[in-house]
């Protein structure tokens, strides 16, 4: 796949795309590869979807736990010099709080944030040798205004805008980027299975009245990455038509 001269060309650039297997992430691996970057699709479990958002993609797919101080840095070094860093790998453990286990706090906080402090500590180093990066965190509207039987997914989503902007703070006499994008409702597997009451309420509090799709997201994301965002850095882009306001 190519950008060529496009709008938002990556033409030539190494992107790292975390939790890329399905959903908002395999769109994100696809975007950046239509947009002429070569694409590692990081996975922790899905190996044939995996591969074959990778052979979409024109890239590979690399099996880690990014939860895993040492399966990250693992992944990081296996996909080489990055230009693009996008941590997407994510998953919910939702609950009210009274009852919220100790390991539905710790497989949240673990999977969503350290991940991101993982690879991000992975790779910085070598795009600070370079002066040149662009990472993207993939947050949540959730992080910004919560949920109820979610305060392990709000804090881990809350948790990546604070470490993004603070990375963007460190990083940037350096010509390293750092940013967040912050999806509302997207169409996936766990919308498809909610109660028509509840899908109601969403689209009620959604001034577009209607769900987003995975590609909506990676369209974001593209731009962050891409030499037209060269002056953006620690920012938030809300992808969630109007829910956040």
């Amino acid at each position: 796949m190519t950008g060529g001269d496009a709008f938002a060309s990556l033409e030539g650039k190494n992107a790292l795309v975390t939790g890329g297997s399905r959903g908002i992430g395999r769109a994100i691996a696809i975007e950046l590869a239509q947009a002429g970057a070569s694409v590692v699709v990081g996975y922790r479990a899905g190996k044939e979807e995996a591969e074959a958002v990778a052979a979409e993609a024109e890239g590979r797919a690399v099996q880690a736990d990014v939860s895993s101080a040492e399966d990250a840095a693992r992944l990081v070094e296996e996909a080489g010099d990055l230009d693009v860093l996008v941590n997407n790998a994510g998953l919910t453990r939702d609950g009210l709080l009274p009852r919220m286990t100790d390991a539905d706090w710790r497989d949240v906080i673990e999977t969503n944030l350290s991940s991101v402090f993982y690879t991000c500590r992975a790779a910085a180093r070598r795009m600070m040798k370079r002066r040149a990066g662009a990472i993207v965190n993939v947050s949540s509207v959730v992080g910004l205004h919560g949920n109820p039987g979610q305060t392990n997914y709000a804090a881990s989503k809350a948790g990546i805008i604070g470490f993004t902007k603070s990375l963007a703070r460190e990083l940037g006499s350096r010509g390293v980027r750092a940013n967040v994008v912050a999806p509302g409702y997207i169409t996936s597997r766990l919308t498809d299975e909610i109660s028509e009451e509840m899908r109601a309420l969403m689209l009620q509090n959604t001034p577009l009245g209607r769900l987003g799709d995975p590609e909506n997201v990676a369209g974001a994301v593209r731009f962050l990455c891409s030499d037209e965002a060269a002056f953006i850095t620690g920012e938030v882009l809300l992808v969630d038509g109007g829910l956040g306001m």
